[in-house]
């Protein structure tokens, strides 16, 4: 098969752009490498359309070996024509392959297979030819006690489930019957008898039903944990009044007594065989997308987390908080490095408001600290509150940050690492400080479902999901960039062409023998060979390097024709990178050539302009209502200030400052239809919203985001 043919024509490519990808793939060239340094290759595809290419080009190598595996199956059998090979060869489907397969796959017995062994089979070719008048005759002519076939009508029987099985394995039916449940298909929801109330959380399906083509995936998800819970019960199926008599005009052919036997066969076929196996192949397809669905929602979440705007390098205060045991407080450097810890009890039952508030004002001092960060969780509100009153000696930004998957962090093995000497509350403190000065950076260190962002994330494929998450991340660090002179292990191993043993071999030479002072001493690194600079170099940044170029995202590979372009210019890369009316005098296509073009050399402009830009956002100071701290202090009509924490597809969930999110429902989004809340909203935008409802039982808030204005 020509496998770049097939996926260009699929994905509505050029040829050559599908074939550079794939040759690119092969040599090991990871995608954030393809699409910013080979743009030229593939005329300027991005990232997710180079994973499109790879992930089609996967499918259908699996598809071309299950074809071989299959081939060879039934040419053992000596049951391979040149007809049924010219028909899998064009299988363009698995779903269509294993339908040719499954007369020929080797079966458990069955109804029709005891019948086979008790020779029944020629009745039922004679019955399925429906040109035999008289049925009864032949029938008792197949009569054999012997064989436990005591009268005509056992016969018959037997005959009728030997249909039965070859009209479930008519692969052009299969294929028809499958389209038909894919549009038609209604997916039925029923509560378990007696589960009422052990599964309220899945009331709104205890009589639910809909066509599944138009089931989203967030519904389907849940239905699908409902059942596994055992509190609902599910069906997937047209009504048989509308599959049946199609199936039935398919294989009855005559209005004699062979036809009414073969009428009642295709009906126990139907519900017996085919209806089943419909079924189950509609749960795994639906349930397919809903995963596909789900765990793109997630990824889209997870990107905006990691590329969140970071506060920068600054001396930050970090706090966790909690009442009974205390607020765990630590001081960290502009890297990051620890400083100082303690803790303070300013919170019931020890109530040291006094004593926590000279402590916090004396940290601030000593270490000229410029920002506070606390922990969203228990008690995050209250002490916020605290800190907000305390009049401390100099200017100091007080932001709440969210403490999501901080407790795995510091029950790891990477904190263990870190900070052997300290307990999981110092450094659970310590990832809520770093989180504000680098979200990306410390985010890495976290396995990427813990962070919490998704729907139904433990109810995915955990492969896709992983894979998916893993790319996410991979693609974020690579679209920031990574000083390798500060980076952390985990953060270097998602550069591209690095990963976990090369990341530690970065780490074990700079502790060695000190900062890097260029890019090319990287080749001195253990087994950071040739391909692995090709591919890491250009996302890896040494700022102070003699060579400035070194702190850009010019790829080493270039280098020369910036040195040509300052030469032409009169001056050195530095000035050319300080001065734009010498870059704006660069005519560029003075410098195009076989290996370099006009999409790599406008890349080069770009980072000659601004060199090392970090293109996340711009950090801003988020504040919630300060008169607002507990579910109890909402009332219906309130516009308040909120900070959305979770995108699904049945809407967004709002932070308003009082330890339980809120839900803005995808209809309250905006007077507009949303069919993807993702298109309108993103994760950590700052929006206000009003309070549309107060559950306090159940602690649940309903908020909305039309018609809001606020002063």
């Amino acid at each position: 098969m020509n496998y770049a043919a097939v996926i260009a024509k699929e994905l509505g490519l050029r040829l050559k752009q599908v074939e550079n990808v794939l040759e690119l793939l092969e040599s090991g060239a990871t995608i954030p490498f393809i699409a910013r340094y080979r743009k030229e290759a593939t005329d300027s595809l991005d990232e997710v359309q180079i994973g499109n290419i790879r992930d089609r080009h996967l499918k259908l190598v699996e598809l071309d070996k299950r074809r071989a595996a299959i081939l060879d199956s039934i040419r053992e059998q000596g049951k391979l024509t040149a007809e049924l090979e010219a028909q899998i060869m064009s299988a363009d489907a698995m779903a269509v392959l294993e339908d040719l397969y499954l007369p020929y796959r080797p079966k458990r017995k069955t109804r029709a297979s005891v019948a086979k062994e008790k020779g029944l089979e020629p009745l039922a070719a004679i019955i399925m030819s429906q040109r035999e008048e008289n049925l009864l005759r032949v029938a008792r002519a197949h009569v054999n006690p012997a064989n436990g076939v005591e009268s005509a009508d056992d016969a018959l029987a037997g005959a009728r489930d030997i249909i039965a099985e070859w009209v479930s394995e008519n692969a052009s039916v299969r294929n028809r019957l499958r389209q038909f449940f894919t549009k038609e298909a209604v997916i039925t929801s029923k509560v378990v008898k007696g589960k009422e109330k052990e599964g309220e959380k899945f009331s709104s399906y205890f009589d639910f039903s809909e066509r599944i083509c138009r089931s989203q995936s967030h519904r389907l998800l849940a239905m699908f944990r409902g059942e596994e819970a055992g509190f609902l019960r599910l069906s997937i199926e047209p009504a048989a009044e509308r599959v049946l008599p199609g199936l039935k005009k398919h294989f009855v052919k005559s209005r004699n007594a062979c036809g009414e036997q073969v009428e009642l066969a295709v009906t126990d076929s139907y519900k017996r065989l085919l209806q089943p196996q419909m079924e189950t192949e509609m749960r795994h397809i639906f349930k397919e997308k809903a995963d596909v669905e789900a765990i793109r929602v997630f990824a889209e979440n997870l990107r905006q987390l990691l590329l969140a705007p970071p506060l920068g390098q600054k001396i930050v205060m970090a706090i966790d908080p909690g009442f009974r045991t205390g607020c765990k407080v630590v001081v960290l450097d502009r890297q990051g490095q620890l400083l100082h810890n303690e803790t303070i009890y300013p919170h019931p039952p020890k109530a040291e408001y006094r004593l926590a508030s000279d402590k916090l004002k004396r940290m601030v001092e000593q270490y000229k600290v410029e920002a506070i960060a606390i922990g969203n969780g228990t008690a995050g509100r209250e002490t916020e509150y605290f800190v907000s009153k305390i009049p401390f000696p100099r200017d100091v930004q007080v932001v709440v940050v969210s403490e999501s998957g901080a407790s795995i962090y510091s029950a790891s093995q990477v904190a263990r690492d870190e900070f052997p000497d300290y307990d999981v509350t110092v450094r659970g403190a310590v990832s809520i400080g770093r989180r504000l000065m680098d979200p990306l950076a410390e985010l890495v260190k976290i396995p990427p479902k813990s962070i919490g962002v998704g729907q139904y994330q433990h109810d995915v494929n955990q492969t896709l999901l992983q894979d998916s998450l893993n790319s996410t991340v991979e693609s974020c660090v690579n679209y920031v960039g990574v000083e390798v002179n500060t980076a952390s292990k985990e953060l270097l191993a998602y550069v591209s062409g690095v990963g976990p043993a090369l990341a530690g071999n970065i780490v074990a030479y700079r502790n060695q023998h000190g900062p890097f002072s260029s890019r090319r001493e990287l080749n001195d690194v253990p087994r950071f060979g040739a391909k692995a600079f090709e591919q890491a170099a250009g996302f890896l940044r040494i700022h102070g390097a003699a060579n400035p170029l070194d702190a850009s995202a010019v790829h080493p590979e270039n280098y020369a024709v910036v040195d040509q372009m300052a030469r032409r210019c009169g001056c050195s890369v530095a000035d050319l990178m300080h001065d734009a009316d010498k870059r704006n005098a660069i005519v560029l296509d003075d410098y195009v050539s076989p290996t370099v073009g006009l999409p790599t050399l406008r890349d080069i402009m770009q980072e000659l302009a601004k060199p090392g830009r970090d293109p996340r956002p711009q950090f801003e100071v988020f504040s919630f209502d300060k008169s607002i701290r507990t579910i109890n202090d909402l009332a219906v009509g309130m516009v308040v200030p909120g900070i959305i924490t979770n995108i699904t597809n049945f809407g967004c969930f709002v932070d308003i400052g009082v330890h339980q999110d809120g839900l803005v429902h995808v209809k309250e989004l905006s007077h507009n239809r949303v069919d993807r809340p993702g298109d309108v909203v993103k994760l950590h935008q700052k929006v206000w919203v009003r309070v549309t409802a107060v559950d306090l039982d159940r602690k649940r808030i309903s908020l909305s985001m039309k018609d809001v204005s606020h002063s």
